[in-house]
């Protein structure tokens, strides 16, 4: 087992464990923000990750919801939010959300998510959101969560620096937006880098692309050393490059875009 390594400090008697990467928000004026990014009602359901000591839970339960799902993988604090927010709409998960099978959601959804994320599983859980999203049909209305500045960039880049497989492929199931960017100081303990609120809802309309599972492979490969053209990153691969311009295959990855990308992949599958 693990041994848990605790970040200097406590927060109401409980050690702060750094392999949870727990950082807890302390700005109300966040909070706000992301409550005020979403549409919340008496029908709601909504899920948070990572509850830590309950800050943002406290200003969730007061809006008008069906209910609220906390995925809370330390139970000591999982116990703590239990006792000091006792209301009937709570259910308290005391589990790693990444083992959960995501069925459990079906009987309510569409859900809409909230959380201030640790930072190590912000991918994972997009990816698997975005799998069971397609599984169940309308798992999700919309969300937002705080994530590392520097990832929050990658997922809406559009070419440059930083785009890549991550970004082409979490934009075609959902529409983001960057919202507020957030200090270090805004946290206890403060993280060494910027945070991100991020807001997020699957596409209504999602763009068919013929043999989509293997234009994925092709993005993976065509993006796998970023600094090498794409003639040198496809060319170990079995495509059909003799259409293809000398101009196209000397480009980047990074100076395509989707609308390109995806023309070339209909020159080049077999």
């Amino acid at each position: 087992m693990k041994k848990l390594q605790n970040i200097h400090g406590r927060e109401h008697g409980i050690d702060l464990k750094k392999v949870y990467g727990q950082h807890f928000l302390r700005e109300q004026d966040v909070v706000d923000n992301m409550l005020n990014a979403v549409t919340l009602d008496e029908n709601s359901s909504v899920f948070e990750i990572g509850c830590g000591d309950g800050f943002l839970t406290k200003s969730i339960l007061e809006k008008s919801i069906a209910r609220l799902w906390i995925f809370e993988i330390d139970k000591s604090w999982a116990d703590y939010v239990l006792e000091k927010y006792k209301d009937s709409r709570m259910t308290m998960i005391n589990s790693d959300i990444l083992d959960i099978k995501f069925d459990i959601f079906n009987e309510y959804k569409p859900w809409t998510l909230l959380a201030n994320l640790p930072y190590q599983i912000t991918f994972p859980l997009i990816y698997k959101l975005i799998e069971y999203n397609k599984i169940l049909g309308n798992l999700l209305k919309e969300g937002v969560v705080m994530v590392q500045e520097e990832v929050a960039q990658k997922i809406v880049q559009e070419g440059g620096r930083g785009y890549g497989f991550n970004s082409l492929y979490l934009q075609h199931f959902f529409d983001w937006k960057l919202l507020d960017k957030i200090a270090p100081t805004a946290f206890y303990p403060p993280p060494r880098i910027y945070s991100r609120l991020l807001y997020f809802k699957p596409k209504k309309n999602i763009e068919n692309i013929p043999d989509e599972k293997g234009f994925w492979i092709f993005i993976q490969r065509s993006f796998s050393q970023p600094r090498r053209n794409l003639k040198n990153n496809l060319k170990p691969f079995h495509y059909n490059l003799e259409n293809v311009s000398e101009e196209t295959l000397n480009l980047r990855g990074q100076q395509m875009n989707k609308e390109e990308l995806v023309s070339l992949w209909n020159l080049i599958r077999i």
